[in-house]
């Protein structure tokens, strides 16, 4: 019997890649905010979500309490504080992991584009 063959996915060039139209950013408390994001791959099961998404300067909230998420800093500077005020600068090249339950804010100083990776809970 004959292995399924499974596709190999790539993606070139992140920086660049079309993500589409930018829309308000819903939990934006300053600056504004418009956002896009382009999914890359979803599980079958939906529970994986891989893509890019790119955010304008500005303040919004973050809660995580459903899933957890990598993030992969292509370009842009910003902040993320916890709820308790710890702080972590980003800028490209940087990992950020938000395990789940992670609640806080992100302060967004250049446009930031990301690859995320989200797992919901489950």
């Amino acid at each position: 019997m004959e292995p399924d063959l499974i596709d190999l996915s790539t993606f070139h060039d992140l920086a660049k890649a079309d993500i589409g139209a930018f829309s308000p950013k819903p939990t934006s408390i300053e600056g504004n905010q418009v956002e896009a994001a382009r999914s890359f791959f979803q599980s079958p099961d939906g529970s994986v979500d891989i893509g890019i998404w790119e955010c304008t300067p500005g303040r919004f909230t973050a809660d995580r309490s459903g899933s957890s998420e990598i993030c992969h800093i292509i370009s842009g500077r910003a902040e993320v504080s916890r709820a308790d005020g710890e702080m972590r600068e980003l800028g490209p090249g940087d990992l950020l992991v938000l395990p789940q339950g992670w609640k806080g804010e992100w302060l967004i100083h250049e446009t930031t584009r990301k690859l995320y990776m989200i797992q919901s809970a489950g």
